[in-house]
């Protein structure tokens, strides 16, 4: 018979792995699809597509990040109390290994995207849309762009072993 608790971590486990489809899809959308699409693109229409498309992609994309993140943590910080705070097991088990692993890597490319694409993102929006007001853009404004599109690949190559991880926890048991 199924307690309370099997429910909690099915509710957490399919939130965290909802969240994580999205964010990760959407990275996987900006670095494949529409990155390479932009540099196709007139700048007029670039400029209207930044306010409307990237501001509501970039919406779901760092909410997203929060949900999965937090979905993760508390489904790994609920598993650690029910197994009663082992610390040696971080290093002999490895679910718990491999969790901590993809865990510290999501975590990472979640303060990516909120500490450097977001707000750099941020300000490329912004210019976008006083441009729209008759006001030229910052000269600044590429630099903003080359910092968000870093992160962004930086984010892209870590989500390879971040997935790794955290899918062979539960796949891949090696000890």
């Amino acid at each position: 018979m199924a307690e309370a608790i099997d429910f909690w971590f099915i509710i957490l486990r399919w939130i965290h792995i909802v969240g994580g489809i999205t964010w990760i899809g959407l990275l996987f959308y900006f670095n494949f699809v529409q990155v390479p699409t932009f540099k196709e693109l007139d700048g007029a229409t670039k400029n209207i597509l930044i306010p409307r498309l990237v501001k509501r992609v970039l919406f779901w994309f760092r909410w997203s990040a929060v949900v999965t993140v937090l979905a993760g943590w508390l489904y790994f910080l609920s598993r650690w109390t029910i197994d009663g705070f082992s610390i040696t097991a971080f290093t002999t088990v490895w679910w718990y290994v491999s969790i901590l692993t993809g865990g510290f890597l999501g975590t990472f490319m979640f303060v990516n995207v909120w500490g450097v694409i977001w707000p750099n993102q941020r300000q490329v929006i912004w210019a976008t849309e006083q441009l729209a007001k008759g006001t030229p853009l910052p000269p600044d404004m590429p630099k903003w762009g080359r910092r968000a599109l870093i992160a962004s690949r930086m984010n892209l190559a870590l989500s390879f072993p971040m997935l790794f991880f955290m899918a062979s926890a539960s796949h891949l048991t090696l000890i």
